[in-house]
């Protein structure tokens, strides 16, 4: 386990390395490496477990039993997921969490983080403060989301999901995390009719895109 490496993940922001082995020990937790692909975490599962992406990334997805599949976040090295449930230990996930690509996933275990009379150490403290703004941060995350997907048409979606990342980047050069298919998931419309959007706005000069990269071109025009 390399510990100087989770030292720089926001959920450990403060512990040093040596105090960091000392809260895994203290937690207990388990290694587990996914390919492409492989559900790592499944709807209807009960976790005492939060994740810690290490290699690779990982997608928060809900599928429906029609097929349908929306993606609520894309996790990546120094991410964490599951860390809520987890954290209510009793409550079934009402999501999948779903390897992107090869991944190398650290499972630590949350039974002992609400037991503060087992507290005798500061990185303790420090890490439960840590995990409480993850937290936090998690559910702005899927304000947002719900943000960019209240608009009635897909361009509205477009437009506020790329103006957030570029306002978020102070640039108008980004890239996104998914291919066309994740995105049209992301933003809960049709693939071809996303793809048709974008092709348009490319026509009208708005955007420019190459897979997963883009640029705004026109500022004035490209706000709703």
């Amino acid at each position: 386990m390399d510990f100087e490496f989770l030292t720089k993940i926001k959920v450990f922001k403060g512990i040093d390395a040596e105090d960091l082995e000392k809260l895994f020990d203290w937690l207990g937790y388990e290694i587990r490496r996914y390919s492409k692909g492989d559900i790592i975490l499944m709807a209807g599962d009960k976790v005492s477990s939060m994740g810690i992406v290490l290699t690779g990334s990982a997608n928060i997805e809900s599928n429906d039993v029609w097929g349908n599949k929306s993606i609520f976040d894309n996790v990546v090295s120094g991410q964490v997921f599951a860390e809520v449930y987890a954290c209510a230990n009793d409550e079934e996930l009402m999501v999948d969490v779903v390897a992107n690509e090869s991944c190398e996933i650290v499972f630590l275990k949350m039974s002992k983080i609400f037991d503060s009379e087992d507290y005798t150490a500061h990185y303790q403290d420090k890490f439960a403060s840590n995990l409480l703004k993850i937290m936090s941060l998690k559910n702005l995350n899927l304000s947002r989301k719900i943000y960019h997907v209240s608009s009635k048409s897909i361009r509205g979606r477009i437009v506020s999901y790329l103006s957030y990342l570029s306002r978020k980047l102070e640039s108008k050069i980004i890239e996104i995390p998914y291919n066309r298919q994740q995105l049209s998931d992301y933003l809960c419309v049709d693939r071809s009719a996303l793809s048709n959007e974008l092709s348009k706005m490319q026509r009208e000069g708005l955007i420019k895109y190459n897979k997963n990269k883009f640029e705004i071109i026109s500022e004035y025009d490209f706000e709703i």
